[in-house]
């Protein structure tokens, strides 16, 4: 065998690999005996079938099989002993492959085009100053957290005269030009109304001060106006059926519910942050406080790394790839796409690309090593994120343990831990070693950073 690699302009590889007969017929020549023991052949007993009559038949594909074989072993083993850092794949060379006839003994040589990476190295020190934002957490902010979780902790309860927010149950009925109930007209039984939803102003004042047993006369549709489908979920009935709708309804309220946000008390405490955990109001508070922080250095530490992102690239410059080999790769990769999908994602491609390379380096340079642990620790706080999305902030961790398990089991999201462990990791060791130009900085302010 005899492999050859070119590359003179440091990106462009060419590869030709020519294998002898010497490489592949040992064997082939074991594969057909394995057949010729197992061919079922009429006129034949087992394993006595004639050699010839199995080479002829069977002889062209297994050595295919098998060149191809050799091929690719010895293709990757020579990347892999050579360090060649290969973007993609390998793809035959158009102009110098030429056709193999596999049914001859050989040699048979094969060229591949090989997308070598540009060559350039990374390095980050304390010589290297990146802006690190740190968020303040406010009162509004702890209110705003405060009154989530009394929402959440919430119920309906009945009253006796319609506010703010309040849903109005009542019956419904169509009424004539002259203001009676009309004969065989429109009748609903338990519609419900929010008063603050609706759009008419005029319609809306005849709300006001509404209690259970009063009489609205209003109109749906001046209420809801250009909104078939509420009309029409307000009367139960058909969108179609309220199209040319033009009629006042009286509506008898028979309920109010308002919706009554938990009080801050000991209960609301126990049921966010665990029974007995907090005892009054400001340790409910400062627990408050202590989370949004370190969801917040969460935020910091994500806009950090995007920021040393930016740093790292502008520090490397621009770098060269082997633009038209890539694009032959992308447009392979992507047959079923439209026509002018590489052109389109190219340039997006490439700078990803690009600090997929950075990247690496910088791994590298910090020895970052992600074990199944830290995979499994990534997953457990995406679901306590989850979790406390719905106001459950204290769930046990063998609880966490039984879910992260059963998603990494399954595979859902693993690819999105790992890469999530492994920006975790890189972002704590680039904190330590380049120079943090902290910055004092609201959470308004911060997000107009994005």
């Amino acid at each position: 065998m005899n492999i050859q690699f070119e590359c003179p302009d440091k990106v462009n590889g060419v590869m030709t690999i020519t294998i002898e007969q010497s490489d592949y017929q040992a064997e082939v020549d074991k594969k057909l005996k394995d057949y010729r023991k197992r061919a079922q052949v009429p006129g034949f007993r087992p394993g006595m079938v004639p050699m010839s009559l199995i080479k002829r038949q069977y002889g062209t594909a297994i050595k295919a099989d098998e060149v191809n074989r050799v091929l690719s072993d010895k293709l990757f083993e020579y990347i892999r002993e050579n360090k060649i850092q290969m973007l993609g794949e390998p793809m035959p060379n158009e102009e110098k492959q030429t056709p193999q006839d596999l049914a001859t003994d050989g040699p048979f040589t094969f060229v591949f085009d090989i997308a070598v990476a540009p060559e350039f190295t990374i390095e980050l020190n304390n010589k290297d100053q990146v802006d690190y934002y740190d968020i303040a957490v406010d009162d509004k902010m702890i209110d705003e957290q405060v009154q989530m979780f009394q929402s959440q902790a919430g119920e309906f309860v009945e009253a006796q005269e319609w506010s703010g927010n309040d849903t109005l149950t009542g019956d419904l009925r169509q009424l004539d030009a002259e203001g009676n109930t009309l004969e065989g007209g429109i009748e609903t039984e338990g519609g419900m109304v929010m008063p603050s939803y609706v759009k008419g102003e005029d319609e809306k004042k005849k709300f006001d001060g509404a209690k259970p047993g009063d009489i609205i006369i209003f109109n749906p549709k001046k209420a809801y106006p250009d909104n078939d489908a509420e009309v029409a979920a307000l009367l139960k009935v058909d969108k179609e059926k309220v199209k040319d709708l033009d009629s006042d309804f009286s509506f008898q309220i028979t309920g109010i519910r308002h919706f009554q946000p938990h009080a801050i008390d000991q209960q609301l405490f126990d049921r966010i942050f665990g029974e007995g955990n907090v005892k009054d109001e400001a340790e409910f508070r400062q627990k408050i406080s202590d989370a949004i922080s370190t969801q917040l250095a969460a935020s910091s530490d994500f806009r950090f790394l995007r920021d040393v992102r930016t740093y790292a690239e502008n520090k490397v410059g621009e770098l060269t790839f082997p633009d038209a080999l890539l694009k032959r790769f992308m447009e392979t990769k992507n047959k079923d796409k439209e026509a002018d999908y590489v052109e389109k994602n190219y340039e997006g491609s490439i700078k990803e690309l690009k600090w997929h390379l950075i990247k690496e380096q910088l791994v590298a340079a910090s020895n970052i090593k992600v074990e199944d642990a830290d995979v499994k620790q990534v997953a457990k706080g995406a679901i306590r994120q989850q979790f406390a999305q719905y106001g459950m902030n204290d769930i046990p961790e063998d609880v966490l343990e039984k879910y992260a398990d059963e998603q990494l089991k399954k595979g859902d999201n693993t690819e999105a831990y790992v890469d999530r462990a492994v920006d975790l990791k890189l972002m704590q060791a680039l904190k330590a070693a380049v120079n943090l130009n902290h910055k004092k900085i609201t959470l308004d302010e911060f997000n107009k950073l994005a």
